[in-house]
């Protein structure tokens, strides 16, 4: 998104008081202590294993690292990890 969109699409998600994730289509990350991630409007799983885990989205590459790593639920707009969550990045 353009940095002129970007403004605008923030300027009318607080002008209509709605979430900007859903006009700026961002992804929605809730942590749940270390052992539980939910990322609702990804873009896709890049790499899968254990200890790593790369998701696609808006902002950029997602990256997940821990220890038994789970994709516990998989969908279109929505993914669920458990395990033992160490870090999380999201690199542009």
């Amino acid at each position: 998104m353009s940095g002129e969109k970007k403004k605008r699409m923030e300027f009318l998600a607080n002008y209509l008081e709605l979430p900007k994730d859903l006009l700026m289509n961002l992804p929605r990350i809730t942590l749940l202590g270390d052992m539980q991630l939910h990322i609702e409007n990804h873009r896709g799983i890049m790499e899968y294993t254990k200890e790593k885990i790369r998701i696609s989205t808006s902002l950029g590459e997602m990256v997940i690292i821990g220890e038994g790593l789970v994709l516990r639920n998989i969908f279109p707009d929505e993914i669920a990890v458990d395990g033992k969550i160490r870090a999380l990045n999201i690199l542009e």
